[in-house]
Formats: structure tokens, C-alpha cells, sequence
């Protein structure tokens, strides 16, 4: 008679297990959640400071004239949420708005040198062409379009400018001259704004993100293995699925918080690969997680009966995975260091994956047809279970059972990551 097996898990643990439910998810910081407000206000602030500086200081408006409108151009297309995006864009312009303007004012003499209408306008069409055509191509590559294709588009629009200029005048020199002063006007005033007033940095985004990525993950783990004999929710598909595709938007973050100066605990050299490493490892098992809900949402089940000794022991295996889960997202929130052995053996992990394998291995028994070796109450359970198609429902269990298993292997994995993270990072013991 197959007999219920229950996963033992340590008292200490028990109070902590049966209340992460009541766990409720980081609430955004005040300053993220005014966000969007703050950096409307930053943006009206740089423009109104660059306005006064430009147009209402005369010695400024005599030096540049209607050119200052590039410094508030400038200003509008660079300005973004985040201290690091604003940095990286401002950056961007900048080498484009050089670039640009450097090789366009060399074409422009080249083709007055050249002599003649005939001449300058042979010359001048055939830099912009390979020019553009050139930069075009290499803005193609994926290592440039991901992170240099607005310095690229600026470089094409500043050169066909520059060009195009010195057709019509003879002050080229000038003109780029003063293009590149407005837009390092335009350049500081955001920076310092963006730097200065109510900073919002992409460092503190990507922390706090990769540490709700594990609660989410801890919270639809146990509620999938709650609702094992019930239909699954839409929402924990939906949150896991928003931790899957999060990868684009991490590396962008990290690009960003390698920029940023100095804040906080974010130095320099605070290791961003290791955070996007462990974003890695998070989408692994957010994958595996939906395939785990694919496979309860299966028409092709267990027996109620088989369902019901499994509910017991999986169930303590759902407390204890969000358990680990939740500790390891605090971990990283509070840039505490996390000792992986000591967590691993608290939430008796290796106990539960040997557990774990026990029950996939007594399941995967259960599917040989020797009904002669089954006692009278084994024998009609299988009977039932050949109606409603044994074969099949044992199959999936055993899945599910072994998806459990390959979770547990990942959570010990990130356990060890998060521990690596503390000690690159400083994190506080």
C-alpha cells in the first residue's frame, strides 16, 4: 500500500513558511513612485534655466542668436527618467554632434577647395553619400544599434548640415563652432539637473527589480503548488512571464548604472554582470515555473487519490521553496551577505530534492502494470486509474514532480550567486 510521504521541515522554519503569504511585495519608494512627476519638473526646471541663460542674458543671445536653439533641442531629446539613460544619451549626441560636425566642416573646405559649382557640388554629394551610406551600415551592427544608434543618427544629421552649410557661406567653421557650444550648454544643464535635483538612478532600479524578481518567483511557486487541484490563475502566469522578458530591459539598466557616478553603495566597480548573471538565473526559472502551471493546467492528470497523497509533501516543498525565495530577495534588497551552505541547510533543500526524488521514483513505480503484486485496494485504485487513463495522469506527475526537482537545483545555484554577489559587492554581514 502506498503509503504518504511527508517532507520534514525545521520548526524555526515553520512560522516563516506558513506566513509568506502574509509576505506582501516591496512597495515602490516614495521617489519611484512620484517618478514620472519629479522628471516632468526637471525638464520644465532645465529648460526654464536654459531659457534665461540663452535668451535673456545678452552677451549670450549676441554671441549665439536663433543658434540657441540647439541648446534647448538638446535639452528635450536627451532628458530621460533615469540619471544613467540621461548620461548615456547626453554622451551619445555629443560624440555624434563631433563627429559629425568635425568630418562635415572637413568635406565643406574640401569641396571649396575644390573650385568651382561644378566641383563643390561633386565633392559635397559624394561625402554625404558615402557618409551616410558608411554610418547607415554600421549602425546595422547589433553591439552599435543597441547602444550608440542615436550618436550614429546624430553623427548623419550634424555632417549633411555641416555640409549643406558650406555651400551657402564661407563661416562653416563658425557655425559648427557654435552648433557644438549650444549643444554642451544644452548637455550641462541636463546633466546637472538630471544629477542634482531629486537623482533617479537606474543603479537603484536594477537592485531593487532583481530582488522583487524573487519574491514574485517565491510567491507563484507556492500558489502553483497551492492550487494544484484547482484551475490556475492568469496572474501567476502573468508575473512570471513579466521576469521572463525582463532581460533587454536589465542589460539597459545596467549599461546606464555603469555610467552613473558614485552614490550610495553603488560604486564604480560594483560587479552589474553579476547582477544581470543572476537575472539570468531567475528567467530560468521563471521558465521552468510556466512550464510547471503548463503541465497542472494539463487535461491528463493523476487520480484523486494519487493527487492526494502527493498534496501533503508537495505542499511543505511550495513553503519551503518561497521560504528560500523570499530570504534571498531580502538578501539582495538589503545588501546583506547571504551565507548559501546556511540557508541550503536551514531549509533542509538537500533534504527536500532526496525527498523530491523519492516520491518522482515511487510515482514512476506505480505506472508498471503488476497488478498481481497490489494488495485488494491498490489493485481497484489501479483499475480506476486504467479508465481514466493511468498511463497518462502518472506520466504527468512524474513531470511535475521532477520539475519541482530541477527548481530546487536552480534555488541552490542562485542561493550560491547571491552569495558570490555579497562578496564582490561589500554587502554587510
Amino acid at each position: 500500500m502506498v503509503s504518504s510521504t511527508v517532507i520534514v521541515i525545521p520548526n524555526e522554519e515553520d512560522e516563516g513558511c506558513n506566513n509568506i503569504k502574509q509576505r506582501s511585495m516591496p512597495r515602490p519608494r516614495p521617489r519611484q513612485r512620484h517618478a514620472k512627476l519629479i522628471h516632468s519638473a526637471k525638464v520644465g526646471s532645465a529648460l526654464l534655466l536654459a531659457s534665461l541663460l540663452l535668451y535673456l542674458l545678452d552677451p549670450v543671445y549676441t554671441r549665439f542668436r536663433d543658434r540657441s536653439m540647439w541648446a534647448l533641442i538638446t535639452i528635450v531629446v536627451i532628458f530621460e527618467l533615469s540619471a544613467g539613460a540621461t548620461l548615456e544619451k547626453g554622451l551619445n549626441r555629443l560624440a555624434g554632434t563631433v563627429l559629425g560636425g568635425g568630418l562635415g566642416s572637413l568635406a565643406a573646405i574640401l569641396a571649396d577647395e575644390a573650385g568651382g559649382n561644378v566641383g563643390n557640388a561633386i565633392v559635397t554629394a559624394t561625402s554625404v553619400f558615402i557618409f551616410g551610406a558608411v554610418v547607415s551600415y554600421c549602425r546595422m551592427a547589433p553591439s552599435i544599434k543597441r547602444r550608440y544608434d542615436y550618436g550614429a543618427t546624430i553623427a548623419i544629421l550634424t555632417f549633411n548640415l555641416a555640409v549643406v552649410a558650406g555651400i551657402r557661406t564661407n563661416q562653416v567653421i563658425e557655425i559648427a563652432r557654435d552648433r557644438l557650444s549650444t549643444v554642451a550648454i544644452g548637455l550641462a544643464v541636463c546633466i546637472a539637473t538630471s544629477l542634482l535635483v531629486f537623482p533617479i538612478w537606474s543603479s537603484d532600479e536594477l537592485h531593487y527589480s532583481t530582488a522583487a524578481n524573487f519574491e514574485k518567483l517565491g510567491h507563484c511557486i507556492q500558489e502553483c503548488l497551492e492550487e494544484y487541484f484547482h484551475v490556475m490563475d492568469e496572474d501567476g502566469i502573468t508575473s512570471c512571464q513579466s521576469v521572463m522578458y525582463s532581460k533587454s530591459k536589465d542589460e539597459s539598466l545596467a549599461n546606464f548604472a555603469r555610467l552613473e557616478p558614485w552614490h550610495g553603495k553603488f560604486g564604480f566597480s560594483h560587479p552589474w554582470d553579476k547582477h544581470l548573471q543572476i537575472g539570468g538565473r531567475i528567467r530560468e526559472l521563471a521558465a521552468i515555473v510556466i512550464t510547471l502551471r503548463k503541465c497542472l493546467r494539463s487535461f491528463k492528470q493523476p487520480s484523486s487519490r494519487s493527487r492526494e497523497w502527493m498534496k501533503e509533501p508537495c505542499g511543505a516543498v511550495g513553503s519551503a521553496m518561497a521560504s528560500i525565495m523570499g530570504e534571498l530577495g531580502e538578501s539582495v534588497r538589503k545588501m546583506e551577505r547571504c551565507k548559501a551552505q546556511h540557508l541550503i541547510n536551514a531549509s533542509k533543500l538537500q533534504s527536500i530534492k532526496v525527498e523530491l526524488i523519492a516520491l518522482t521514483a515511487m510515482v514512476a513505480s506505480s505506472s508498471v502494470p503488476d497488478c498481481c503484486k497490489l494488495q485488494e485496494e491498490e489493485a481497484a485504485a489501479a483499475s480506476d486509474d486504467q479508465k481514466n487513463g493511468s498511463a497518462e495522469g502518472i506520466a504527468m506527475a512524474a513531470s511535475f514532480l521532477f520539475l519541482l526537482l530541477q527548481i530546487a537545483e536552480k534555488m541552490e545555484v542562485l542561493a550560491k550567486d547571491v552569495e558570490e554577489l555579497g562578496e564582490l559587492a561589500g554587502f554587510r554581514t
